[in-house]
């Protein structure tokens, strides 16, 4: 099924622009934050009481913490136990992050010590321009974001002079000896000397840094790609792009005048990519103590927060895998889910994804309002698949769950691939589903 004409590329540019200037899930908040101040909606901090008029109004409100963002519009006329729709996406990717004791070398290289964040395909880091990006904790507990968007690390590969047995045996890399990038050259090693850079680069007071969350990144930007320009390279698509989406869809909602019954949440969470265990991770309290409160502030009980809980619905957006024209094999005989063809419905009956019958009938029934075409993948049943924040966050808060995303190729790759229509589709199907 093709997708509707009316598609234009205004979209597609505006996620280009928002995966580079989203190195790392603070920038991707931040980016977020900004996004929803600009349409009107108000941050509110989880460490002040909501049952002011602020907290209990009508209107559009978000919650920062870390990585993490919750935002949620209130509709007039929204009674306590009015219930959620939440679109639900990660901020966090596959990378390099920066140890505790940055500064190594040897033989006269100057090296940045990393460990291996989630499961990247570590090949795709070889050989790259790497920037640096992160948060900066200084000694008063405030926190600065830094991002040196330049080529800045390296890790270059070995001549295959010096392995010959690459050509048979393939690449084998060791996570600890031959991912760690170099940065300069010098015979001694001297403590503190990266971060020393970052305080100088973020025009901070030497010695002011106290801890650091910090993570590489490839500084290639973003590029359509094909002969008609049908196809998106870039990093981070897993899961910016749902990110983005669901921002999207979520100011539309909001804005968009329709006479809404539910209240919708954009739920963007850190940390999926190893498991999701954190405060700020979809297996955290985050979502759960925001939602209770907003039911809380316009004077709800916990009667009020039940029958709000039993009437919500999420849609986990995470990107999925396309049909790969040169592994074919790989994939379900059956199911062969295509660039630009539009979203993918995610199903897995042993519950690596959430996706039941009746979760099928809402997303479908967005699709068919939003005029946008669905896939539906399930995995080869000789090959295991991988998760979303779609089961935790079910079997979590007792809420009704749905599996979807996009179809891209080279995914945990440190440059992805998609088609230029799809995010779009996407972000029409998540505004019909927040809105309907």
């Amino acid at each position: 099924m093709s997708a509707p004409s009316r598609f234009d590329r205004g979209h597609t540019d505006d996620l280009m622009a928002f995966l580079a200037a989203s190195p790392t899930p603070y920038h991707a908040v931040a980016n977020v934050a900004a996004r929803l101040a600009e349409a009107g909606f108000t941050q509110v901090t989880e460490t002040e009481a909501w049952d002011t008029p602020a907290g209990t109004g009508s209107g559009g409100r978000y919650v920062l913490r870390g990585g993490a963002v919750i935002a949620w519009y209130v509709p007039e006329g929204a009674t306590p136990h009015t219930p959620f729709r939440i679109a639900g996406a990660h901020t966090d990717s596959p990378n390099l992050r920066v140890k505790p004791e940055p500064d190594s070398g040897a033989h006269g290289w100057r090296q940045v010590a990393v460990e291996i964040y989630g499961g990247p395909l570590m090949n795709s880091w070889l050989d790259r321009d790497l920037g640096l990006a992160g948060r900066l904790t200084l000694r008063d507990g405030s926190s600065v974001l830094v991002d040196i968007d330049r080529p800045l690390l390296r890790v270059p590969q070995l001549a295959i002079h010096l392995d010959r047995s690459v050509s048979m045996d393939g690449l084998k890399l060791d996570k600890q000896r031959h991912l760690q990038p170099v940065w300069g050259l010098g015979n001694d090693v001297h403590e503190g000397d990266l971060i020393a850079f970052l305080e100088e680069e973020a025009g901070l007071e030497a010695g002011s840094v106290a801890g650091w969350d910090l993570m590489t990144y490839p500084v290639e930007a973003p590029a359509y790609l094909g002969r008609d320009r049908e196809l998106v390279a870039g990093p981070r698509m897993d899961n910016l792009l749902s990110v983005h989406a669901a921002t999207a869809a979520l100011i539309a909602a909001a804005t968009s005048g329709e006479t809404l019954t539910h209240i919708p949440v954009l739920a963007a969470f850190d940390h999926e990519e190893n498991g999701s265990q954190s405060d700020t991770g979809a297996d955290g309290p985050l979502l759960g103590s925001v939602l209770e409160r907003s039911v809380f502030a316009r004077g709800g009980s916990y009667e009020d927060r039940a029958r709000a809980f039993a009437g919500t619905v999420c849609l986990s957006s995470d990107t999925g895998h396309a049909v790969h024209p040169n592994y074919a094999e790989r994939h379900d005989p059956t199911h062969h889910p295509r660039i630009n063809g539009g979203p993918i419905l995610k199903v897995n009956v042993n519950n690596r994804y959430a996706t039941d019958g009746s979760g099928r009938a809402v997303f479908a029934a967005a699709c068919e309002r939003a005029g946008v075409p669905f896939q539906t993948f399930v995995s080869n049943n000789s090959m295991p698949c991988g998760t979303t924040i779609g089961p935790i966050t079910a079997a979590r808060h007792g809420i009704s769950t749905v599996d979807i995303g996009v179809a891209i190729l080279s995914m945990h790759s440190a440059r992805e691939l998609c088609g230029a229509e799809d995010p779009f589709l996407l972000a029409e199907a998540l505004t019909a589903f927040l809105e309907g």
